[in-house]
């Protein structure tokens, strides 16, 4: 028997489902789940198909081959826009096929999938218990790198694994961030700002009631609809009260976030706040750089022991332009990487809101914002 590994195809969802149920006993994909990944983009979901020795294949194109009568597993990779950073979401082998090398050619085919859309990273969880995946795994050159607790339905806990799917350096440097999530829409920067006064000194407790002061205190009070976001000075006096030295870096003078407001009370209002800020950050001895902050920049800050907050436009993400926090947690050769305090809808887990690379050429683009292509960074120090 032959192994061809192929796209899966909406003719393959009953034998999908089926090999679910036969694998796994708790975090099953439904039905309906794997309908959806066969037919959006951002993925790869290939079949491992059975075929007789026999049958000639070489000259049918994949998109029309039949469905086949024995799909003896498949892989599930998703891509996350904006990023360069893929997930080995699932992978399952009817218990009949295992050792029989169908995983590995799965993982290999994912790879190469994941390698073609542009990649960098391949990450994946695993159960700390299974000892034949975990090995698989290893043998391909993946790298733990992390635990995750309680990760699976039946509490039992996951170890995160990654490998570097192009170019391959083991130079990532990065710190010592724990991840928090925003518990609000609007509290991206508060959160953002939490991760890196605790990632400087675990003394500091982050708390929700935390994070609503600090948006009280750094608030632009209105934008484009619904609450208002955090202005980077506003970040920087709330740090400052906190007796964490900063930097601010601003490539422009005018009054911030004021173009996405159309009332002309509510841009009254953004002004008078973005001017007070900037006073107050003058009677502070606030350095504000009044420049385009450069990755080097960044890098050699990080080197330097701090940790900055960086704003980026979500659109290379979700398509929707917004203002967006999120805090620098390393970076190698080819890539920044982010700890994101927002999971939105559509991705799958915690984990891939942190650490996530954003090529260095893909990072140029995202953290400019709106039509006066904002770029703006809080430099937070140790105090």
């Amino acid at each position: 028997m032959n192994i061809l590994i192929r796209p899966a195809l909406l003719t393959d969802l009953d034998q999908l489902v089926t090999l679910e149920k036969t694998c796994f006993d708790t975090d099953q994909l439904s039905r309906r789940s794997f309908k959806h990944w066969i037919s959006t983009e951002h993925r790869a979901l290939l079949v491992a198909e059975q075929i007789n020795e026999s049958a000639r294949i070489d000259s049918i194109p994949i998109a029309t081959l039949p469905p086949s009568m024995a799909v003896a597993g498949y892989v599930l990779i998703i891509y996350h826009p904006g990023t360069r950073l893929a997930r080995v979401y699932s992978l399952a082998v009817a218990p009949s096929q295992r050792g029989s090398g169908i995983a590995k050619l799965l993982m290999s085919a994912g790879e190469q999938a994941a390698n073609d859309a542009g990649r960098l990273y391949l990450r994946l969880e695993v159960s700390i218990d299974n000892t034949a995946a975990i090995k698989l795994y290893e043998t391909l050159g993946y790298q733990k790198f992390g635990i995750y607790r309680d990760y699976y339905e039946d509490h039992k806990d996951a170890l995160r694994y990654q490998k570097r799917i192009r170019r391959y350096r083991d130079t990532l440097q990065h710190r010592s961030v724990h991840w928090l999530r925003q518990t609000t829409p609007f509290t991206c920067g508060p959160a953002s700002l939490m991760m890196a006064m605790h990632g400087l000194n675990r003394a500091y407790q982050p708390s929700k009631e935390e994070e609503i002061n600090l948006w009280r205190e750094a608030t632009t009070i209105f934008m484009t609809s619904g609450h208002g976001g955090c202005h980077p000075i506003g970040l920087a006096l709330a740090a400052k009260r906190r007796q964490f030295a900063v930097d601010v870096w601003i490539n422009q003078t005018g009054t911030l976030f004021i173009d996405g407001v159309r009332n002309e009370e509510k841009k009254q209002v953004v002004e008078l706040v973005d001017n007070c800020f900037k006073r107050e950050a003058t009677e502070q001895g606030i350095n504000i750089h009044y420049a385009n902050i450069s990755q080097n920049d960044l890098i050699s800050a990080f080197k330097a022991g701090a940790i900055p907050l960086i704003l980026i436009s979500t659109f290379r993400m979700d398509r929707k332009k917004a203002p967006h926090w999120v805090v620098m947690s390393g970076f190698d050769d080819d890539c920044l990487y982010m700890h994101d305090p927002d999971p939105e809808e559509g991705r799958q887990s915690e984990l891939d809101c942190q650490f996530i690379p954003i090529a260095c050429e893909d990072f140029e683009r995202m953290s400019s914002f709106g039509k006066s292509r904002l770029r703006t960074a809080v430099i937070i120090w140790p105090g």
